[in-house]
């Protein structure tokens, strides 16, 4: 079956994968990337994602995003996309359901604690925890670790690594020392994660009453879609009206993503994912987009993100974090067996470490506190 008939030259071919790091039988009816799709939905570290924060933490309502959910908008935005692009549908599928494997409990605060904790042993990036998710950390198969996804896959995943961290990961690193792109599968995943975020946590701001309409109206790209559902729905219910504006957000921001690469594609005209890698970013907004994105996430940032009741969360958050890391450091005898290094290998104890806290949804970061902390589980 011919999987890459309907893709452009530039795409993602699955036939011309640069493979897996270890060889296996093709997979049959499946594309290789449809392949990789499937192995990241039945991964463990995939499930844990349900019950990991996106802004809010997770006993703090039922109807909040959480990386599952967020993983899962990202990639249905990410599909049609790359349909209208005839770009690679099932790679960006499997890169978006892959993106944040790696994040650590509690969002992006309990990121920064753990790399703070790992200053000494190689830092924490939460990027290239996702990679190592998949490469090493899941337990699936008997003849490899991890879960052998391609080149390409595992490609998109890594979208930001330190230049130390490169120089380590062979050819996957090259384009970071090298200064390369990713494919176009890859930049595109990332720009629909930008708009999965940006429009949902507007949904969720307003929904926990951490932001009023009144704010939003500061926003150019929110206020003019607003005052377009104003004007064909009058009276809109509140609710109602705030779908609405939203689903004209994405619409716009799409179009906006589809028509500005596609005029990038035809002047670059490139002939293959090889002429993609050696040419500037090709996926993108238009200046004026990119311009009323940056103002909508200033504003998300100083009005949702610090919003005080949210910077209570992260204090919580980093201090469970933390005091985890160094209880841990201080007594490995607290660790489940299989996170304990050889007596003596600080740095592959802290690494462990850092998966063992890494992999922890937020309610059993708590639980866990709780267990060693508290003098109500004796």
């Amino acid at each position: 079956m011919d999987f890459d008939a309907h893709l452009a030259p530039y795409a993602a071919h699955s036939a011309k994968s640069r493979g897996r790091r270890h060889a296996e039988p093709g997979p049959g009816s499946r594309s290789e990337y449809q392949r990789d799709r499937d192995r990241i939905i039945h991964s463990t570290a995939f499930r844990r994602l349900e019950y990991k924060t996106q802004v809010f933490l997770n006993h703090e309502g039922d109807l909040f995003r959480t990386r599952l959910t967020h993983s899962i908008e990202v990639a249905q935005i990410g599909r049609t996309l790359a349909r209208r692009l005839r770009l690679n549908e099932d790679l960006v599928e499997a890169t978006a359901l892959a993106h944040d494997l790696g994040h650590t409990p509690f969002g992006h605060v309990g990121q920064d604690v753990l790399n703070e904790c790992m200053k000494d042993y190689g830092g924490f990036e939460h990027n290239l925890q996702s990679l190592r998710v998949v490469d090493a950390l899941e337990e699936h198969y008997g003849a490899f670790d991890g879960l052998n996804l391609t080149f390409e896959t595992r490609e998109g995943i890594l979208k930001h690594c330190s230049l130390a961290n490169a120089r380590q990961l062979g050819e996957l690193g090259e384009r970071f020392i090298n200064r390369t792109q990713p494919s176009l599968e890859a930049q595109l995943t990332n720009l629909a994660d930008e708009i999965a975020y940006n429009n949902h946590d507007i949904d969720d701001g307003l929904r926990s009453g951490l932001l009023t309409m009144d704010q939003m109206a500061e926003v150019e790209l929110f206020a003019r879609h607003r005052h377009a559902v104003e004007a064909q729905y009058p009276g809109l219910p509140g609710r109602r009206a705030l779908y609405e504006t939203i689903r004209l957000m994405i619409t716009a921001m799409t179009a906006d993503l589809v028509e500005t690469s596609a005029a990038q594609l035809a002047d670059a005209a490139p002939g293959s994912i090889d002429d993609v890698r050696a040419a500037p970013p090709l996926i993108r907004f238009s200046a004026q987009m990119r311009a009323e994105t940056t103002q909508l996430k200033r504003f998300l940032y100083a009005n949702l993100y610090r919003h005080y009741q949210v910077n209570r969360m992260r204090v919580k958050a980093s201090r469970m974090v933390r005091e985890l890391f160094d209880a841990f450091m201080d007594d490995t005898q607290l660790l489940p067996p299989d996170y304990r290094a050889e007596a003596g290998d600080t740095v592959k104890q802290a690494r462990k470490i850092a998966d063992y806290i890494a992999g922890m949804t937020d309610r059993y970061a708590v639980r866990e506190h709780r267990r060693i902390f508290s003098l109500e589980e004796l």
